[in-house]
């Protein structure tokens, strides 16, 4: 039984058994074979009591359709019992209508006592297939009951039919059967009082009433054999030569005679061999039957299998519900899909709950998830880990293409002014506006377009080191430049305040020296940096690990966090902050006397752009799309600030030099005391009429000379000085 139900994988199965020993033994034994074989457990074990009422049987139906996912139904039970069971299963209104029950009920009773007498399925889709079985040997010495169909034993039923009351005077019962056989009374004693018609003694059996050999009559044959081979081997060893019993076989006890049964064999009346194992079970021979419907729209039973100490089981043989071609399914969990495990219920080894192994991990065996190694991630069904994909900025992402789009047209811009620049190197305005710091502007300038490409490159040693170098350089170079500028216009003007002497420091030579001191702290910290911190390429798997693993990227970038992204460009940063502060300390300096307001502008504009920057950039830490983000951000703020110093410093320029070309011509030069004196007028000039020493100055200053030092000639030189350039 238990072969067939592992036949069949059938895992969870329940039973019924008729109160007593033959019901309760059998699914004790059954229970406990199921443990030893495992795989199998056990969903409820039902009794039907001594005298059932149809309630007990009622109950024991709405228990099994409780219990829906038990479809096989182990029954230990008698005939009766089973043959109620069905009938009150058909009368349950939940089996009334088959298109509201949830299950197809499967009721297997393998080797049931009374399979063949069970009433054949009336409704297709409430069909209860059947499994029984014949036995060909004695059975245990037990009581258990034979199992049936049963084979006839040949020669039998003439013996049978031809006993009388006169040639079987022997057996004692034999009169009582006649009566209950022919419903008769016999004259001598008769125990039959529910009729008054008298036996003849002429009835024959077969005849006068009806016939069918017993089940059981070979197993009371080879039972009767086995204990006359017994009895016969017991008499050969101990008393050998002796008729009759002796003495030695008179004394012996029941061990002995057990002992003697056991080692019996013999050819049974069914021609097989009768022999017995230790525990006094005969092997197991069975034919296996089915309940089957034929073509004829028939029920017979039709042999599906057999078990000689093994199963061989013809599955294709079988039939099931609603000509339903697989095996129903009887377990109390289905099997967990590819990527779940099992999480075992207590006490039930057979059920549990299939949990997804989520997030990043994956399936190891049937009860455990495992988490995936960081560069991993599950595959589409969970069994294993695959690498995760890696990424990096690509050339053709929108991203990128802005960015280098305002790089690309920079560049050009910027070849174009300093071709411009070389071509009218000579020419007063190239001049006036510091041909050798307008050179190492327009340079860092194109640095800061050229950065734009570093940073969307594919990342390795030598780009990585690039991006350390040319980052923050060329903004470095541009606000050096800038700030060595307004550094000179201020200190030209504000020592003119006070004496004629020119400031130290405002040659070409020296403020190229001031701008390369300036740049060169800037290459030193990054040959620091490439010394604490070489640089290198680094796949960084925790920036796009989204919860969905699906989505989960690597990024393939330079080992330079944000914070040393941010050192790199905090130098310039301060060239710039710095370049602004003397702008604004500028800013009073009359309008056409120099480049102090257009700087101004310049920074102005830069600082805005970089206020907004900062939090774009540390503000996008966390997202997925930090890579793309930051580097767009950054490109495009390095971009902004080139082209603002750019536009506002140079392009005035280049537009006079090309079209307007009459107006790049020399003016009048002065003296340097020219031009101190001219600062000094516009500094008094400029105060509040309160802060004046004289009132209405402007007035006073016409009216009478003496008043001021300054002559009348002198302002005529400040007036014609407006149109100088510094």
């Amino acid at each position: 039984m238990v072969d067939i139900i592992r036949a069949l994988d059938w895992t969870y199965v329940s039973t019924i058994a008729s109160e007593g020993s033959y019901g309760e033994k059998g699914v004790e034994a059954f229970t406990q074979l199921s443990k030893e074989a495992g795989g199998i457990c056990i969903a409820q074990s039902l009794k039907v009591p001594h005298n059932p009422k149809m309630e007990d049987y009622d109950k024991i139906i709405q228990q099994l359709l409780e219990t829906h996912h038990s479809r096989a139904v182990i029954i230990f039970a008698t005939e009766e019992d089973i043959r109620t069971t069905e009938l009150r299963r058909e009368k349950n209104p939940l089996w009334s209508n088959c298109d509201e029950v949830v299950l197809t009920g499967v009721f297997p009773k393998p080797c049931s006592s009374s399979s063949t007498s069970a009433p054949p399925p009336r409704r297709r889709c409430c069909r209860f297939p059947f499994i029984s079985c014949r036995s060909e040997s004695v059975g245990n010495w037990s009581g258990t009951e034979p199992f049936s169909p049963f084979s006839s034993v040949p020669g039998f039923d003439e013996y049978f039919t031809a006993l009388t009351l006169e040639n079987n005077r022997r057996n004692v019962w034999f009169a009582e059967f006649w009566e209950e056989n022919f419903d008769c009374r016999l004259l001598s004693a008769s125990k039959k009082e529910d009729t008054s018609r008298k036996c003849t003694g002429q009835e024959r059996i077969g005849i006068d009433s009806k016939y069918e050999q017993e089940g059981k009559v070979q197993f009371v044959i080879d039972a009767v054999y086995a204990m006359a081979h017994a009895l016969h081997n017991m008499h050969r060893d101990l008393c050998p030569d002796h008729p009759g019993v002796c003495p030695q076989m008179e004394s012996t006890d029941g061990k002995t005679l057990l002992k003697y049964i056991r080692n019996t064999s013999f050819n049974g009346s069914a021609g097989t061999s009768v022999v017995f194992n230790k525990n006094g079970d005969a092997p197991g021979r069975y034919d296996l039957f089915q309940f089957q419907m034929t073509n004829s729209s028939t029920t017979e039973y039709k042999v599906v299998g057999q078990w000689v100490e093994n199963l061989q089981l013809r599955l294709e043989d079988l039939q099931w519900p609603d000509g339903e071609q697989e095996v129903p399914i009887s377990v109390c969990s289905l099997p967990c899909k590819t990527g779940e495990r099992k999480k075992k219920v207590k006490g039930m080894p057979c059920c549990w709950h299939c949990e997804l192994c989520d997030g990043y991990q994956y399936q190891y065996d049937e009860t455990s998830c495992r988490l995936c190694p960081y560069n991993s991630r599950p595959n589409s069904n969970r069994t294993a880990c695959q690498p995760i994909p890696i990424i990096k900025l690509e050339w053709h992402s929108p991203w990128a293409v802005i960015p280098v789009f305002l790089a690309m047209l920079g560049i050009i811009a910027t070849i174009f002014v300093m071709a411009t620049f070389v071509r009218y190197n000579d020419t007063p305005i190239v001049r006036a506006s510091g041909r050798e710091l307008s050179y190492v502007l327009l340079t860092g300038i194109f640095l800061c377009y050229i950065i734009t490409f570093l940073m969307i490159a594919k990342p390795d040693v030598a780009v990585c080191a690039f991006r350390r170098i040319f980052l923050g350089l060329g903004m470095c170079i541009s606000y050096a430049a800038l700030l060595t500028k307004t550094n000179r216009i201020y200190r030209i003007f504000e020592q003119g305040k006070q004496t004629v002497t020119a400031p130290r420091f405002i040659s070409p030579t020296s403020q190229i020296a001031i701008t390369s001191s300036l740049i060169s702290v800037q290459l030193l910290g990054v040959l620091v940096w490439f010394a604490v911190d070489p640089p290198n390429t680094i796949i960084d798997y925790d920036e796009q690990k989204t919860i969905n693993p699906k989505l989960a990227r690597g990024v393939l970038k330079c080992d330079i966090t944000d914070l040393q992204i941010i050192c790199s460009l905090g130098y310039s940063i301060l060239l710039m902050v710095t370049c602004t502060i003397y702008a604004i300390k500028t800013r009073d300096v009359p309008e056409d006397f120099n480049e102090a307001k257009p700087i101004g502008f310049t920074m102005y504009t830069t600082c805005i752009v970089w206020l907004a920057f900062i939090p774009i950039f540390f503000g996008t830490a966390q997202s997925a799309e930090k890579l793309y983000i930051q580097t767009t951000t950054l490109t495009i703020s390095m971009n902004l600030s080139a082209s603002v110093a750019l536009g506002m410093l140079y392009m005035p320029k280049v537009y006079i030099i090309i079209f307007h070309p009459e107006m790049n011509v020399q003016k009048r030069k002065r003296s340097f005391k020219a031009v101190v004196t001219a600062a000094t007028m516009s500094s008094r000039l400029s105060q509040k009429p309160s802060e004046r020493p004289n009132g209405e100055a402007k007035t006073e200053l016409c009216e009478n000379p003496a008043a001021d030092p300054m002559s009348q000639a002198t302002k005529k030189t400040y007036v014609s000085y407006n149109n100088l350039r510094i």
